[in-house]
């Protein structure tokens, strides 16, 4: 994956330096212009999607060509009912699908079971094997066929507000990303699905929001970037210009990505600098000028107890901890001094039996580890055992709060809880993957 990071990064110029470089060798040039697919691939190594075009111009003094950004998604109407607060909420209705269900009961959320109950390691690897088996089968029944995945949209001071189903491609891209930990044909399958309905939510330059009536942001925008990063507005930094230019003084990336004539209906409930959002642009754009002030000041969170309280969107410290591994593991060796610290955060995390508060925790908590290469730091057996006992028995795991404000402490504006079984089923999923591997 860190060799993905440093293409990434580098393959920004890649189409200016092709023009440059056609200006002054007249064999690339005719190459260019006559398969510019192969040429590119054969001079820098890129690869272009079989179904994306490229086409190739060539100004003289007779001739300029004016390259104008594809139609909207979004209509002219549309954009301006979400000028309102009123016509924001009732337009936000449009994204919501289906009332879910109440939420199903689990036997705990914490499983109290002495060190002695753990289950002999065979018993536990061949019932990991079954669990994952389970698990795919559970996704595979409750993704949509166009390959979004859903979540659902709850109210967290009122439980009396109908919970709704929504399926933003953020959710997609965000379970995505943790499934791609399996080798097991059926995940490849819901990985591929998934790719084509966050390839259908882009919008131009390479952005993508989470509601339709909010702007872009820029952890919808990272995240789907980074499971379809081979599209060329992507790959070749067409959207880097806006991303870019969406830090603040410091140098550190803000959420939401407001042109100058979108409608600001954020205002009331954002918080701009973000912990997870930050590990995410650095994770898709590597290590480079722009992205060291937002890597110091990770840094600074993780050796400080800010970072308990630093995201409006993530509701404990293992859950900002999870992303910013992620971003570790992306971008390695650069950010490895920030391991020691991310697992003291976690281990800061467990209760005096050494596990953590509930199984989603408990699952990213290892995904965590193992990607820092620190899994040591915990009973990995007991860890699986905690996994393989809150499985439902059609293979799901729990719903249980993935992102929102848990704390309520941001006011009466967004006190929204996000979640799904089948969201906490692709991070157990990922978890014991990555146990298995490692006690392999």
């Amino acid at each position: 994956m860190s060799e993905r990071r440093t293409f990434l990064k580098d393959t920004r110029h890649i189409l200016r330096n092709a023009a440059r470089k056609a200006e002054r060798d007249p064999q690339f040039r005719s190459r260019l212009l006559a398969d510019a697919k192969t040429a590119l691939a054969e001079e820098f190594g890129t690869n272009i999607p079989d179904d994306h075009i490229i086409q190739i111009h060539e100004k003289n003094k007779q001739l300029s060509h004016l390259v104008i950004p594809p139609i909207s998604m979004i209509s002219a109407e549309e954009r301006e009912a979400a000028r309102t607060g009123a016509a924001s909420l009732a337009y936000l209705k449009r994204t919501m699908y289906d009332p879910a269900p109440p939420i199903r009961p689990s036997q705990t959320e914490t499983l109290e079971f002495s060190d002695s109950d753990v289950r002999c390691p065979e018993v536990l690897l061949a019932d990991a094997q079954e669990s994952i088996r389970r698990g795919l089968s559970f996704l595979q029944s409750s993704i949509g066929k166009n390959g979004a995945w859903h979540c659902i949209r709850y109210n967290i001071a009122d439980a009396n507000i109908p919970r709704h189903f929504e399926r933003p491609p953020f959710v997609t891209a965000y379970c995505a990303l943790a499934l791609q930990q399996s080798d097991a044909a059926i995940a490849k399958k819901i990985c591929a699905q998934s790719r084509n309905y966050i390839a259908d939510t882009m919008e131009y330059p390479g952005l993508w929001r989470y509601y339709r009536h909010l702007p872009p942001d820029l952890d919808s925008t990272t995240t789907c970037s980074l499971i379809f990063g081979e599209h060329p507005w992507v790959q070749y930094g067409t959207n880097m210009e806006r991303i870019l230019s969406n830090r603040d003084d410091q140098g550190l990336f803000l959420t939401w990505l407001l042109a100058p004539d979108e409608p600001d209906v954020t205002a009331k409930f954002r918080i701009e600098v973000d912990p997870v959002v930050n590990a995410n642009v650095i994770a898709l754009l590597g290590d480079c000028p722009e992205t060291r002030p937002a890597q110091s000041w990770l840094q600074g969170l993780l050796n400080s107890d800010k970072i308990n309280h630093s995201s409006k969107w993530y509701p404990d410290p293992v859950a900002v901890c999870y992303s910013i591994a992620r971003a570790v593991a992306f971008i390695r060796p650069v950010l490895d001094h920030l391991a020691p610290s991310i697992a003291h955060k976690i281990e800061e995390s467990r209760n005096e039996r050494g596990d953590f508060d509930h199984i989603l925790q408990t699952a990213q908590a290892i995904s965590t580890l193992d990607a820092l290469g620190e899994l040591g730091r915990i009973d990995r057996w007991r860890q699986m055992d905690i996994l393989l006992r809150t499985q439902f028995e059609d293979g799901g795991w729990p719903e249980i709060l993935a992102f929102g404000d848990q704390q309520l402490m941001w006011g009466t504006v967004g006190q929204i809880g996000h979640a799904a079984e089948s969201m906490t089923t692709a991070f157990c999923i990922e978890a014991l993957e990555r146990l298995i591997r490692s006690i392999a």
